[in-house]
């Protein structure tokens, strides 16, 4: 069955990864999916084709979160496309890693522009066309409620404001039959945080299921949050990490 029939979906980083799944599986499920991606053209390009094979609609643009306006300037490519949006789902995210007394305000503009200011950005663009029924899905980190690894202050400190903001956006939107809601992935298998990686074994052993999840784990609840029949779930926290540190 396709839940999504007839929908439009943007999603942010979608070329390869978590991204990836979730423009496949909406895509799947009906939706006529956009998608961005920063470097990853042939990614992009081969994710189009093979979903086109199976009679599925995507398109890619190329858009830069770092940059201002150019998630907003996407999202008006898209309605322009298709006449309109249903589904939001910011997926784009950066990590800078480095012992903090290394970091730089340049650092902190980049994270918080991505992770962030980009967010708000697309949140505010697609508001302002989304009709009634409008389903927003913000991708965080469960890092944001537990950090337990050094050198990741930033990168938790920007997923931290997601749940802020994704609590406060679903009052604002309510009025207007529009969900917001935020999902926090732990460890999930992907070239960002490969489950075959010098520290998976360390990250596996403080899970309550010690094995890495996998990028539609995450895409599963998208399509869920996403869904027509979902009307009453907004301002939600949905942590998927296998029990990190519970």
């Amino acid at each position: 069955m396709q839940n999504l029939k007839d929908k439009v979906a943007f999603v942010t980083g979608g070329s390869r990864g978590i991204g990836a799944a979730i423009v496949k599986r909406l895509a799947a499920e009906g939706a006529k999916v956009t998608f961005t991606y920063v470097n990853s053209k042939d990614q992009a390009d081969a994710l189009v084709s093979a979903l086109a094979q199976e009679g599925l609609t995507a398109v890619a643009i190329q858009s830069d979160n770092n940059r201002e306006g150019a998630v907003s300037h996407a999202i008006d490519q898209a309605i322009e496309h298709y006449g309109k949006l249903d589904i939001l789902v910011n997926s784009a995210g950066v990590y800078v890693g480095k012992a903090f007394e290394e970091h730089t305000t340049g650092d902190y503009d980049y994270v918080m522009n991505v992770n962030v200011k980009s967010v708000f950005e697309a949140c505010l663009a697609a508001s302002r066309k989304m009709e009634h029924g409008g389903r927003i899905v913000t991708i965080g980190s469960c890092m944001a409620d537990r950090t337990a690894v050094p050198q990741a202050t930033l990168y938790a400190a920007s997923k931290s404001a997601l749940s802020g903001f994704t609590r406060g956006l679903s009052r604002d939107l309510g009025p207007k039959g529009i969900t917001v809601n935020l999902i926090q992935p732990g460890p999930v298998d992907t070239d960002m945080n490969p489950a075959a990686s010098e520290f998976a074994d360390f990250q596996r052993g403080m899970m309550s299921i010690p094995q890495y999840g996998r990028p539609e784990h995450i895409a599963d609840a998208v399509a869920f949050l996403a869904s027509p029949v979902n009307g009453y779930t907004t301002g939600s926290v949905i942590t998927i990490d296998g029990g990190t540190l519970s």
